[in-house]
């Protein structure tokens, strides 16, 4: 593992910090993918049908 800074990970302010900076990732991301899905409608369905067969075959 490389030395990082070290960071206080136990105060509140980093934490919000970080899940702010996390949901807008993830907001992002899925404007990124709706994006994709308008733009290339092909590929989108190939990507669900593709995903779905996975979920079905995955074993618990």
């Amino acid at each position: 593992m490389p030395d990082l800074p070290e960071h206080e990970p136990s105060s509140p302010e980093t934490d919000a910090e970080r899940r702010r900076r996390r949901a807008q990732f993830l907001r992002d991301l899925a404007e990124a993918r709706e994006l994709r899905d308008r733009v290339q409608p092909r590929r989108a369905k190939v990507a669900r049908l593709r995903h779905a067969m996975r979920m079905r075959t995955f074993r618990w």
